[in-house]
């Protein structure tokens, strides 16, 4: 399984120095083109309240205080992302209208399905990778599992008996992973976002669910939900009785989501360019800084050049996970 433990400190290798480069790298439009000339749209493609929502916010509001033009933000959840990516594309390519999208949207997708309505690397243009946040593995607060290891003998107990909210794609797909390294197997149960995953889990309507740390860590230090694990290889400060995968004996499972920015492949370059000098701006701020502080979330900050370079491993990265698990193809 090693192919897989390496991944983030391959992303960590290539975005060091990044945000020092989208900054050299981008221009200004000329003084006869401004940009942007009217409001942007941040497309989502999560319900509110997820990680990437959340993300979405935050950048909305500095966009529009740096650009002079108001940034709202749009969630158009359901349909594995489809839905989201068409009215990106389906909207005028001149910037204004750009997906806030997860790897699922921006990676997953292209490994996991036979008949993808978009390809990410030829119809969307990347502007900037901007978050990434470990997953963490929870229970309802009720549950009788203290730990991975009640858990996972429970389910080698009653094989196919447990189920578990799923997001996304990605997060079934890291979750059968976990079940693979585990010896078990569970049923999955679709949800909007990993944010209606977590519900599901707080109301007890499913025995587990694999979700996005930086979204959840109130929920478990409010005891709204129970964390068995986190998918990292150390504790975090921020959740310190929640085991790492090593400590709960998953040591091959470090799992992690990450969100980019990304406009339809016919975009202006110019456009292009001024996008991702206003991500770079307002991810390099106090604000963002100040704003994700006790988040469990890491600034991931690129060039265009490096996110496609990044979405291009990621997506050979999700084929090797998709043929690992035997994940039927949709």
């Amino acid at each position: 399984m090693p192919q897989h433990s390496f991944t983030r400190r391959r992303w960590l290798a290539l975005l060091g120095g990044a945000g020092l480069a989208a900054t050299q790298a981008t221009g200004a439009l000329a003084a006869t083109e401004p940009f942007p000339s009217r409001p942007l749209k941040l497309v989502v493609p999560f319900p509110p309240g997820s990680g990437t929502d959340i993300a979405a916010r935050h950048f909305a509001r500095l966009l529009g205080e740096m650009s002079g033009q108001p940034a709202i933000v749009e969630n158009k959840p359901g349909g594995n992302g489809f839905i989201a990516v068409q009215m990106v594309l389906n909207a005028p390519a001149d910037g204004h209208t750009v997906l806030l999208g997860s790897n699922s949207t921006l990676a997953t997708n292209a490994a996991a399905f036979r008949k993808l309505p978009y390809d990410p690397l030829v119809d969307l243009a990347p502007i900037s990778l901007l978050v990434g946040a470990p997953v963490m593995l929870v229970v309802p607060p009720t549950s009788r599992y203290r730990s991975v290891a009640d858990l996972v003998a429970d389910a080698r107990q009653r094989p196919g008996a447990l189920n578990y909210g799923s997001g996304s794609i990605s997060y079934t797909l890291y979750a059968e992973w976990m079940d693979q390294l585990a010896g078990i197997k569970a049923t999955p149960i679709n949800y909007k976002g990993s944010g209606d995953a977590g519900a599901a889990v707080m109301a007890g309507n499913v025995d587990f669910a694999i979700v996005d740390a930086s979204s959840t860590v109130e929920l478990v230090k409010s005891g709204r939900v129970r964390g068995l694990m986190l998918a990292a290889p150390q504790r975090s400060p921020l959740m310190p009785d929640v085991p790492s995968a090593p400590e709960a004996g998953l040591a091959a499972f470090d799992a992690f989501t990450w969100v980019g920015a990304a406009v339809a492949a016919r975009t202006p370059p110019e456009a292009t360019r001024r996008l991702a000098e206003l991500f770079t701006q307002a991810g390099r701020s106090d604000e963002t800084r100040k704003f994700y502080e006790g988040q469990l979330v890491n600034m991931r900050l690129s060039t265009p050049e490096d996110m496609r370079r990044y979405q291009v491993e990621e997506i050979a990265r999700w084929k090797s996970l998709v043929k690992l698990t035997g994940l039927e193809l949709q």
